[in-house]
């Protein structure tokens, strides 16, 4: 059994029990439909035209009591199965976001949030129709085609054998165009997730789009999406064409080929009037099987073309996890030390970072300044291990921090960017994200250390007041002050101020550098600003280019030696 189809068949484990129930009530059913045509033989032979009529109430009512049964697996198959199946696709859900959170950002830097969106709506939908219907479909095809082969072999073996030599023709028929469909089914999946992830793009952005008037621009890339997904739509069709008419067309020859055969039987005396009433009642039965198999098909080929897509994402193996000997942080000073420290983002890509070595102590205030591309951002997102290094080590405290457990590591490392990231809900709830168990009073008193309280106050409702996606009822300055008090309330050791205030304006400016030299005190911070004004204060001031670390010192000493930071400097204050 391959690895792949075992992983399959386990989600069914934990719903072993009612599973076998939905089988069970299938294959009951199926012999319930299997039954009623011998019924209907024995009231023809036995009752009909031999002056015992009231003998016809004991067979209706066995027949009244298998559909009342007939009824109840029926309710069960449709209710307790569709049941199973939604558990299913709460636990295939459950799985493949939890490791989607294990995936580094080199995953996410190189996905479409809308193709990630289909693969865990989309695609899980159409792997539990099949997880809940294609078993129990295949059990009552299979039970239907078995049952009605032995009845009408015992009333009448040619017929049977004349309608059963089609069998092999219609299997080969039909595995040859499901594999067709299956590689058209994966391509239809390909391209709604493209329309997905330009819908998500579009619409993240619709700002941006009415800024420039573009919305004809993004209504034509959506309709050529669009049109793709028809053209894949078309192939998947093509075959599906073929595939039903001719499983239709295989129903009509054995009707055709089984009138002549029992008229030749007819005219031979091989055969009575009766016997060819329940055969004739049988065929019905035996091509339901084949209608069913015919939506199996179907279903078989987009569930597993979405189970394929689920299964890649699944076998990525996270590029950054704990070792088995990682610990957890207890009390942190906060020294950091990079120790010959390169990287690179592919094995096949540039260096960004190249043997890069200082050390920042416990409580120290260091600025990184340098021109756009020389990996300063790249160098602060090493540090919680957003990013694995290359080469050479990072060091928290004198331990490498790929020794420290990641949740521990990133407990104790506070971020504030200058792209804020706020979540649609109450303002309480966004600043509570920085500590889940945070009491009201600790929230407040977070938002008032972030200059954060006052304006929260004067909004309609307060800290329940709704801020929107991702904030934008808010200002930049106060989506900013909300992110602080977030960092304020989870209490790091360590800070990493990305440009935090580079996108504000002077006032808004003023209050959040204020907002962050509060937060900063007694903590390890590492500063990325390209408004040279705001890190005059720094303890330190660490200049990077693409050959490393250039200078380094106080802005007084650094303007001193009149090098690149003073005339980095001089360039911003020229007017």
């Amino acid at each position: 059994m391959s690895r792949k189809l075992r992983k399959f068949l386990s989600y069914y484990r934990p719903y072993l029990g009612l599973f076998c129930a939905d089988l069970g009530c299938a294959f009951i059913a199926a012999g319930i439909s299997l039954s009623f045509p011998i019924i209907v033989r024995h009231i023809a032979q036995n009752i009909l035209g031999t002056g015992l009529t009231a003998a016809i109430w004991k067979p209706a009512t066995l027949m009244l009591a298998l559909t009342v049964i007939e009824y109840c697996c029926n309710y069960f198959i449709t209710s307790k199965g569709h049941v199973m199946g939604a558990r299913m696709e709460h636990d295939l859900r459950n799985e493949i976001f939890n490791h989607l959170q294990k995936l580094s950002f080199n995953y996410y830097d190189n996905q479409k949030t809308g193709q990630i969106m289909s693969r865990i709506t989309n695609d899980l939908f159409e792997i539990t129709e099949l997880y809940h219907h294609g078993p129990e479909d295949l059990l009552i095809s299979l039970t239907k085609l078995i049952g009605s082969f032995i009845i009408l072999f015992r009333i009448n073996i040619q017929l049977t054998l004349v309608i059963f030599t089609f069998i092999p023709l219609m299997i080969g028929f039909a595995f040859y165009y499901n594999r067709k469909m299956r590689r058209a089914f994966r391509k239809n999946r390909e391209k709604i997730a493209a329309i997905n992830a330009g819908i998500e793009d579009s619409i993240s952005g619709i700002r941006v789009v009415k800024s420039f008037a573009n919305e004809d621009l993004e209504l034509e890339k959506f309709r050529e999406n669009n049109l793709r997904y028809v053209d894949s739509k078309k192939d998947s069709y093509h075959y599906m064409g073929r595939y039903h008419s001719g499983i239709h067309a295989f129903s009509s020859l054995i009707y055709l080929v089984l009138v002549m055969a029992a008229g030749l039987l007819l005219e031979g005396g091989r055969i009575n009037s009766i016997d060819l009433l329940t055969f004739l009642l049988y065929i019905n039965v035996f091509l339901e099987p084949i209608r069913k198999l015919i939506n199996f098909g179907e279903q078989f080929q987009n569930g597993l073309s979405g189970f394929d897509r689920f299964y890649e994402v699944i076998n990525i193996a996270p590029d950054i996890v704990d070792k088995k000997s990682a610990v957890e942080l207890t009390q942190v000073e906060g020294t950091i030390e990079f120790r010959d420290v390169s990287f690179r983002y592919h094995p096949n890509s540039p260096e960004i970072l190249s043997r890069l070595s200082f050390k920042v102590e416990a409580g120290e205030y260091v600025a990184l300044v340098g021109t756009s591309g020389v990996g300063k951002t790249t160098l602060c997102s090493l540090i919680p291990r957003f990013y694995e290094v290359s080469s050479g080590s990072i060091l928290l405290d004198g331990r490498d921090i790929r020794e420290i457990k990641l949740k521990s590591l990133r407990r104790n490392i506070g971020i504030v960017q200058q792209d804020v990231y706020l979540f649609a809900g109450s303002v309480l709830e966004n600043i509570r994200y920085g500590k889940p168990e945070a009491t009201v009073e600790e929230i407040v008193e977070a938002a008032k250390k972030a200059n954060a309280h006052d304006f929260i106050m004067e909004l309609p409702e307060g800290y329940a007041t709704d801020i929107g996606q991702r904030g934008v009822k808010l200002s930049g300055g106060q989506k900013q002050r909300l992110s602080i008090a977030r960092v304020f309330l989870k209490n790091p050791p360590i800070l990493i101020f990305d440009e935090a205030t580079s996108a504000l304006d002077n006032e808004s400016e003023k209050v959040v550098q204020d907002s962050l030299e509060a937060l900063a005190k007694g903590r390890t911070t590492f500063v990325i600003a390209h408004r040279l004004s705001t890190i005059r204060n720094a303890q330190r001031i660490l200049v990077l280019t693409d050959e490393g670390i250039a200078e380094e010192g106080t802005h007084e000493g650094l303007m001193a030696k009149n090098g690149i930071y003073a005339q980095l400097y001089k360039m911003q204050f020229k007017n």
